[in-house]
């Protein structure tokens, strides 16, 4: 994950300090990724009464696709400890437990736009609007230590595209010195945003400083390609084929997206996420 920097949150969930808040605030629909309907407010099934999954060692087999992707960037131990001061919603009232189910969304997003923002920190290239970033990321994190009556109110959807007008800043200066294509040129990568790139045959592709901002790349050939220096932020990769691609230095690349994508053990990624298990099996 990008560098923590001091008085942050972890940005990655751990589901021992969560109570399994994912797994009963979100609603999940019948499809390729979960077996079955649920209302959200409701358990899964699956959910044990100690708040762990009765199934995480079989996710995949039994159709919750979905469950291994997931990733709520420390959200769930965040509203689970600190904005409820660790009471349970199993135990805590009705109310309790729906105001709990209705403000770990919004924190999820919040602790999200923290990654984006840790990240463009960690950028050179971005410095001359560093300043900026981290007046955005501390507003952040203040935002999610409001209360959770001001966090159920909060315009998050505002908050989002402010701080996106920041990390588009920061997009375009992390591209514009990046050397590639034919004659080995200076500057800004192809423009992607928003592509509809679903099945697209892009192996070997030349993708590098390339902004795939919102791009659907959704069961994408992506062999071989080269996305080093390439801004993802947003993009589909839902069953995209990374294998043997280069993604080192790729930024604003998440774990959910990586853990939906297809890879091989020679696929570059950067330092920010992890190899997901299942590139190795094939699962």
């Amino acid at each position: 994950m990008p560098e923590p920097i001091a008085g942050l949150p972890e940005l990655r969930g751990d589901c021992a300090r969560c109570f399994g808040l994912c797994c009963v605030a979100l609603h999940f629909a019948a499809s390729a990724d979960f077996a079955l309907n649920k209302p959200a407010g409701k358990p899964c099934p699956n959910l044990r009464g100690d708040h762990r999954c009765g199934i995480h060692a079989d996710l995949r087999k039994k159709g919750f696709t979905g469950c291994t992707v997931y990733d709520c960037f420390g959200a769930g131990q965040k509203v689970s400890q600190v904005t409820f001061g660790g009471q349970d919603w199993r135990t805590a009232s009705k109310e309790h437990a729906r105001r709990m189910f209705d403000v770990f969304p919004v924190v999820r997003q919040l602790h999200e736009l923290l990654w984006y923002l840790t990240e463009a920190l960690g950028l050179p290239a971005a410095r001359p609007v560093h300043p900026e970033l981290r007046r955005a990321l501390e507003e952040t994190e203040r935002l999610t230590r409001q209360t959770a009556g001001e966090l159920a109110a909060l315009d998050v959807a505002a908050h989002r595209q402010q701080v996106n007008e920041l990390l588009l800043r920061t997009s375009e200066l992390a591209r514009a010195g990046v050397t590639g294509g034919k004659g080995g040129r200076k500057g800004k990568g192809k423009d992607r945003r928003g592509a509809d790139l679903i099945g697209a045959r892009l192996r070997g592709a030349d993708l590098r400083g390339a902004s795939l901002r919102g791009a659907y790349l959704i069961a994408a050939d992506l062999t071989g390609a080269d996305l080093r220096d390439a801004d993802m932020i947003g993009a589909d990769l839902r069953d995209a084929d990374l294998t043997d691609a280069d993604l080192s230095g790729a930024f604003f690349l998440t774990q959910p997206q990586i853990n939906a994508a297809r890879g091989s053990v020679r696929t570059r990624l950067p330092e920010s996420v992890s190899r997901p298990v299942h590139w190795a099996t094939g699962g």
